[in-house]
């Protein structure tokens, strides 16, 4: 039985709640969590998307506001860190040294210079540091990686992905909108979509971002374009720019030389595929969710099963240093090389 925390236990944290609920040999023993109202606060629906547990059973689990005080008196293989962005770095590195394995939220860090010590303390520690980049579990995604390998289609002429919504203002303290603490809509919001793009394609040679800025000066949305060696066009956009009564929009549209798969997350588990010859169709994908996919792929790592590799830390750590040279070409107008 895999013995599970959970640090911070806002929406992210009950989602990670809900997934190691679900996932056999697994039990979630200790939560921290600073907020004295959590129990009563923890049955609100918040965030943009479904799946975090409503139904928490408290009376199972010990609850502590002090987290080295949980990894002191409680025994646990792993913990789950859902803290803002500004945090992972130090918690993860505390329960790497206290010996326990994390999965932490993405992104992994504000910095690649933070990343870099968080890599640094899971090799001396020995444990596992798996940071949770979810897009790549989902099924959907999962598939395009498939097609896009298996080369049944012919290579990758063009693909964008969007990732649209409103500004996120049910966080603790509204941290998503202090950059400081979150990085902004372009660390917390767009990298999905930027990592995702380093999974299908690998690190681009370059990156050229625009960016539109809000009524307060701070950015809301940003388009980039990742060159790359060939002449495939790979373009992302994703903001916060929507209005409040505005739905989440997520989609993506990949064209290779002999078909066009399609998703929006607004029409449910399936992919679209368009091909040259006949006519279009659907595959039809799990309804699991990424979220409890990545929970599992975790878990079979810390049980030694060896599952395919699906994330790295120096990929983690590489979104950040992508995110990082987006924003200086947003910022700047300029073309910035990663080369």
């Amino acid at each position: 039985m895999l013995k599970v925390g959970i640090v911070g236990f806002g929406f992210m944290g009950r989602m990670h709640y809900q997934c190691w609920r679900d996932l056999e040999g697994a039990q979630v023993v200790a939560i921290c969590e600073t907020n004295p109202n959590i129990v009563e606060d923890s049955a609100k629906a918040v965030g943009n998307f479904e799946g975090a547990a409503a139904d928490v059973n408290f009376s199972s689990l010990k609850l502590y506001a002090d987290f080295e005080k949980m990894l002191s008196e409680t025994e646990m293989d792993a913990v789950s860190i859902t803290l803002p962005t500004y945090m992972h770095k130090d918690y993860s590195i505390k329960a790497l040294e206290a010996g326990v394995n994390v999965l932490c939220e993405k992104p992994m860090a504000l910095t690649t210079a933070d990343c870099e010590q968080m890599i640094a303390a899971a090799e001396t520690s020995g444990k596992v540091l798996f940071i949770g980049h979810c897009l790549r579990f989902s099924p959907a995604y999962s598939r395009v990686k498939e097609l896009v390998a298996e080369g049944t289609y012919g290579k990758v002429l063009t693909a964008m992905f969007q990732r649209l919504g409103s500004v996120p203002t049910w966080s603790w303290e509204n941290w998503f909108l202090d950059e400081k603490r979150s990085g902004g809509v372009v660390l917390d919001l767009h990298i999905h979509d930027t990592d995702y793009v380093q999974y299908l394609f690998g690190m681009p040679n370059a990156v050229s971002s625009y960016q539109a800025k809000g009524p307060n000066g701070g950015v809301v949305h940003i388009c980039t374009h990742y060159h790359y060696d060939d002449d495939k066009l790979i373009t992302c956009e994703g903001g916060w720019a929507a209005m409040p009564s505005f739905d989440f929009e997520e989609s993506f549209k990949v064209m290779l030389e002999k078909a066009t798969a399609v998703y929006s997350l607004s029409e449910g588990p399936k992919l679209k595929i368009c091909p040259a010859e006949g006519k279009a169709f659907t595959e039809e994908m799990t309804k699991r969710t990424e979220h409890s996919l990545q929970t599992e792929h975790f878990a079979k790592i810390l049980r030694g099963q060896n599952p395919p590799k699906i994330t790295t830390l120096e990929q983690s750590m590489n979104s950040i240093r992508l995110i990082e040279a987006e924003k200086e070409s947003a910022a700047t107008g300029q073309r910035v090389s990663l080369v």
